[in-house]
């Protein structure tokens, strides 16, 4: 199939790189703002560059991957579903909630599937852990545990436009939680503070921030995010149940150390950045991409699990800011 990407970042460029590699996968159409992004794209995997979204489009693609800034998700979902392709996009949809509302509204009836990139429903551990929850080998679960740690906060600029801490991090557990337990988030309590970089304060914004969810069968979830955590990058979930328990992310390059006399654990280097963490998890998300625009599997991630997640961050973000308990169905819009 020849793929086309819009957007050649950082994450972009990873994409192009896996995309290449992907037997299914037979050419790619690549189209950035900066020129000098494509031509590397085009010198590294014989892409054909593209002079702007709609040349790309028009140039036969059988599928499209959005890795564009977070403002142009909304009209490039809209243009590829237009075109009749099956679009990949990063998340969030839409910087707003009411853009992805707007968005899912205006895709809903088109049967263009869409897949949203919520990489960790692709990582090997927290499929394992869904299937442990699923199959009730844990019992039923009383507890849940996220945490999302990253080494050193953005530039300034990212955090300016970011929306803030809990649409852009915390989105991540509050996406898996869902998927993992298959439960919903009916209530939000959320505290945040400032101990490091300035500007993010400065842009009304916390860098660390935690939150209490109620489950909707009674299972209270603790989300636990920072934007300072040195030694490494640390993302992790337990689940504890009335039979088992069971944790994400233990492995041997976990960035903590035990103040347990005699302990070993963990002995590898730790996990520096999410390219580093996710990186197997990245590679399967656009596998599984390739299997729905062949047509053989359903989107793993539609736009409405992504916009559930996003109901959860606007609920803590506002319980944040007025210092009380919010439940979903105060901020979700129809």
């Amino acid at each position: 199939m020849r793929i086309g990407i819009l957007g050649l970042g950082r994450i972009g460029a990873f994409h192009a790189e896996t995309l290449f590699g992907l037997d299914a996968v037979e050419s790619l159409v690549v189209a950035d703002p900066y020129p000098d992004a494509a031509e590397a794209a085009a010198r590294r995997f014989g892409a054909e560059i593209a002079d702007s979204p709609q040349e790309l489009l028009a140039a036969g693609v059988d599928a499209l991957v959005v890795a564009a800034a977070t403002d142009a998700h909304p009209a490039l979902i809209r243009a590829g579903v237009e075109a009749g392709v099956p679009v990949f996009c990063e998340k969030p949809v839409a910087r707003t909630m009411a853009e992805g509302v707007a968005v899912r509204d205006s895709v809903r009836c088109s049967g263009v599937p869409i897949q949203i990139g919520y990489n960790r429903r692709f990582d090997t551990g927290f499929a394992a852990a869904r299937a442990a929850v699923r199959s009730g080998e844990l019992g039923p679960l009383h507890t849940v545990r996220c945490t999302t740690l990253d080494p050193a906060p953005p530039p300034a600029a990212y955090v300016a436009a970011s929306g803030g801490i809990f649409r852009d991090c915390s989105v991540h557990d509050f996406d898996v939680i869902r998927w993992v337990t298959g439960r919903e988030v009916t209530e939000a309590y959320a505290v945040g503070g400032n101990r490091g970089a300035a500007y993010i304060e400065q842009a009304g914004d916390a860098d660390t921030v935690g939150a209490v969810l109620t489950l909707d069968d009674g299972t209270i979830a603790v989300v636990s995010n920072s934007r300072h955590n040195g030694r490494g990058y640390d993302v992790r979930m337990d689940l504890h149940g009335f039979a088992d328990a069971l944790a994400v992310g233990l492995d041997d390059k976990l960035p903590l150390r035990s103040a347990e006399p005699g302990t070993a654990f963990p002995s590898g280097t730790p996990h520096a950045f999410f390219m580093d963490r996710f990186a197997d998890a990245y590679r399967a998300e656009l596998a599984a991409f390739t299997e729905v625009v062949a047509g053989t599997r359903p989107s793993p991630c539609t736009v409405e699990d992504a916009l559930e997640a996003g109901w959860i961050a606007e609920a803590c973000t506002l319980s944040r800011t007025e210092h009380r308990p919010v439940t979903i169905a105060e901020v979700r819009q129809a």
